[in-house]
């Protein structure tokens, strides 16, 4: 099998590369969070330019009509650098939903601003109770005769302080841990009844609480078929994963080549540390670690449009838990090898090792993975 880029491949890879070394530097980074919006607006305007925010979708919608692989692509650059921009929440979540579920109309309305940066959404899912089953969703969309209400709240909800709209993940049946029943629906930042609290996350992110007090949306607002939108959540679910694998990786690069230049620079009775074999033998189990995780982030990528819901929840399973596990490793080997100043906030592996905590849990960390592997007898040949 060929795992060489296309030259369309490349040429993303290089300008995302290129506009990243030059604007975004680990001190560029710490500026670009202090901004009012938690990232850069100028940042965003340039992936845009870039063409990267429309990557995923049809060229029909203003898109590239790129797939799994060019995000992979974008996502490992934005790991190495830390990118705390919203690309995950809006272009490749909110984007999954209106691209797998949205209508022509939809897609009008709301795939431009996306594409050109004008809007942003985020995908309201999370709930207290949820933890990594989105079947535990309760928040209620209450049917009405043009329309539904929504009552409840929405946790965690990534970059929801500054979007412009939410794609909502409610109940209009069943009860939760049901996968019939539930809908999602498209709300604006400004509805009616609709309140947000932002808040910073632990990796330097951004997230917000929202909260739903009888928020009307009309029939045109729902994402598909009404109550029927398990398997649309489950192809969302595996699009972030797969993203999520290829930024960790990115970040996990990034961290064993500031470990390999420490060791190399600091000195130890004369000598730097590097001369020393058992470093040696760390610093080379780091690489492997590594290769490890790529090899699986690309697999994630190949397999995150699987048709086959199984095997393609079978795959992202796969992946999460190879990438939980590597990227805890190396996070922790750096950490040791840098010393004390491997845990300061001055100094960029502290903000790497955050952030590969923060993605282990994300979507499930890989002990809840690595259960679902199990259960379905592993990976096979499909």
């Amino acid at each position: 099998m060929d795992f060489d880029l296309s030259e369309e491949q490349r040429l993303i890879k290089d300008s995302v590369t290129r506009l990243l070394r030059t604007e975004y530097g680990f001190e560029a980074r710490e500026k670009h969070r202090a901004e009012a919006a938690g990232f850069s607006e100028k940042l965003w305007a340039s992936f845009a330019e870039l063409g990267l925010l429309a990557i995923p979708f049809d060229e029909a919608d203003g898109g590239l009509g790129a797939g799994p692989v060019e995000t992979m692509i974008v996502m490992e650059a934005f790991g190495r650098a830390l990118v705390v921009e919203p690309y995950l929440a809006s272009v490749v979540m909110a984007g999954a939903a209106l691209r797998h579920a949205g209508s022509p109309e939809q897609r009008a309305e709301w795939l431009p601003g996306i594409v050109d940066g004008s809007s942003r959404l985020a995908f309201a899912f999370a709930e207290r109770g949820t933890r990594y089953d989105l079947s535990q969703i309760a928040m209620r969309a209450t049917p009405e005769d043009d329309g539904f209400r929504l009552s409840g709240e929405k946790t965690l909800v990534l970059h929801g302080d500054t979007a412009t709209g939410f794609v909502v993940a409610a109940r209009t049946a069943g009860e939760a841990g049901e996968a019939e029943g539930l809908g999602l629906f498209l709300v604006p930042a400004d509805a009616e009844g609709l309140s947000r609290r932002g808040f910073p996350t632990q990796d330097g992110m951004r997230a917000a609480e929202l909260s739903f007090a009888d928020v009307r949306v009309p029939k045109e607002a729902v994402l598909g078929e009404p109550g029927a939108a398990a398997a649309t959540i489950a192809r969302i679910e595996a699009e972030a994963i797969a993203a999520l694998c290829a930024e960790a990786v990115g970040s996990m690069e990034r961290m064993v080549e500031l470990t390999v230049a420490y060791i190399k620079e600091r000195k130890q009775f004369g000598v730097p540390i590097a001369a020393f074999q058992v470093l040696q033998h760390k610093a080379a189990e780091m690489y492997i670690a590594l290769e490890q995780a790529r090899s699986m982030a690309i697999f994630a990528a190949m397999n995150a449009a699987e048709s086959d819901e199984g095997a393609r929840r079978t795959a992202m399973a796969a992946a999460k838990v190879q990438i939980g596990r590597s990227g805890r490793f190396i996070a922790q080997t750096a950490v040791q090898l840098h010393g004390g100043v491997g845990v300061t906030m001055e100094y960029e592996i502290a903000h790497h090792f955050k952030r590969q905590a923060m993605i282990d849990l994300s979507f499930g960390d890989a002990d809840h993975h690595q259960q679902i592997v199990a259960a379905e007898g592993g990976l096979d040949d499909r």
